[in-house]
């Protein structure tokens, strides 16, 4: 599985390194992407998710709930 973010969606980025002398070669910029452990206390379980540190504070702005609901509203499996 590649790197990408269950809340937000973010993945790679690709695009060109660029040399003093105009050489190009691909280079990937990757997410700052956290396994984080959230309880669920409506389900009374863990969680594992999969997100960005910009997902992070989302989760602990909106909670872990309303986090949980968006991601599976995208039709992702938790």
């Amino acid at each position: 599985m590649s790197a990408h973010c269950q809340l937000t969606g973010v993945k790679p980025v690709f695009g060109n390194n660029v040399s003093h002398s105009h050489r190009r070669t691909r280079r990937r910029w990757n997410p700052n992407i956290q396994q984080r452990r959230y309880w669920l206390p409506r389900e009374d379980r863990y969680v594992r998710l999969t997100v960005s540190a910009r997902a992070i504070k989302t989760i602990d702005k909106i909670g872990v709930e309303a986090a949980v609901a968006r991601i599976r509203a995208r039709g992702e499996k938790i």
